[in-house]
């Protein structure tokens, strides 16, 4: 029988109506650059479809082979864990070959797509502002897992390389440390005339809200300083791309995750007890969950959520998690 490859896009999922739209978008992109392959899309927790049904739609079409990829800028928990979790168990439920492709990463393509969205807000600012005296926020999404937020600060040097800053800095959305606002106020202290801040983010959502209005709190206290809000990521051609290479890599037999600092597999500084966990997902109770799930998961990780997270180590830093309570 002849092979019938299909593309899955494996998304986290969310409770805001215009970030689960736009990941929507990004699929239909994916399918107009791909025309020869079924693409499907799905989604591990807040939205529909969940990546069950994404599959179940590859296969009414005959695909009889698919390959995977995370929507995910970088690989932690739930593209380590919760994706493959999903797809291994549907994988030996119904007989079907599914191989599952790397995160978007560090590319030169993705730092290409986080260029132009800082230019963007560079070009629509004044020019009395030399670089030298601007300093760059790059703000990732956090996660419990300190390989895949160390991305996040490679991500601001390449950037603060790049461009010539004066001064960079990277902060996070949630679960880890240091959070926007804080991370702001310290780098208000550095004597800088301008900040942007850039989200490097596929999506909008709940967090993309909470860090722009991190920095208003912030500019209201420094009015000294102009604070820029430099646009997400989105589906920039460039993102595009690199999904699509990612999708070549599998075919090709290049498709490996980089583990040499995975805290499941190594004996990571603070980490040290998660080596060896099992895969699983944790997302199960709660898949196709929308706006009107009652389920509280904020994924800043210093709390239970009723289900199972390792806790963060430093989930009580002052500059974290912990600031989060105060609402």
């Amino acid at each position: 029988m002849n092979e019938k490859l299909g593309v899955m896009l494996c998304g986290h999922g969310s409770r805001d109506t215009e970030a689960v739209a736009q990941f929507a978008k990004l699929s239909q992109s994916l399918k107009e650059r791909l025309p020869q392959y079924p693409v499907e899309y799905g989604y591990l927790e807040f939205a529909k479809p969940i990546i069950r049904t994404g599959l179940d739609a590859l296969r009414e079409q005959g695909v009889t082979r698919v390959l995977a990829v995370p929507g995910m800028l970088f690989a932690a928990g739930h593209a380590k864990n919760d994706i493959p979790s999903v797809l291994n168990t549907y994988a030996k439920a119904n007989n079907i070959q599914i191989d599952y492709g790397k995160e978007l990463g560090i590319d030169p393509k993705m730092l290409k797509a986080a260029a132009d969205r800082i230019q963007e807000a560079i070009d629509g600012a004044d020019d009395s502002i030399s670089r030298h005296e601007t300093l760059l926020v790059v703000v990732g999404r956090g996660a419990s897992d300190p390989d895949a937020n160390s991305n996040a600060s490679k991500v601001t040097r390449m950037l603060w390389e790049g461009f010539g800053f004066g001064w960079a800095e990277t902060a996070y959305s949630g679960v880890t440390f240091p959070l926007v606002e804080p991370a702001l106020e310290q780098a208000a202290k550095l004597g800088f005339k301008r900040i942007i801040v850039f989200p490097y983010f596929l999506f909008t959502g709940i967090l993309i809200k909470r860090i722009y209005d991190g920095v208003d709190v912030v500019a209201e206290r420094h009015k000294g300083i102009e604070f820029i809000k430099a646009p997400f990521l989105n589906d920039h051609p460039k993102v595009i791309d690199t999904f699509v290479e990612r999708l070549e890599q599998i075919l090709e037999g290049d498709n490996n995750m980089n583990c040499g600092l995975c805290k499941y597999r190594t004996q990571v500084l603070g980490f040290e007890a998660q080596v060896g966990e099992a895969q699983e997902s944790h997302h199960h109770h709660v898949e196709g969950g929308g706006l009107d799930h009652h389920h509280s998961h904020d994924h800043d990780h210093s709390h239970d959520h009723g289900h199972h997270h390792t806790p963060y180590p430093h989930a009580d830093h002052p500059l974290g998690p912990v600031t989060l309570k105060k609402d």
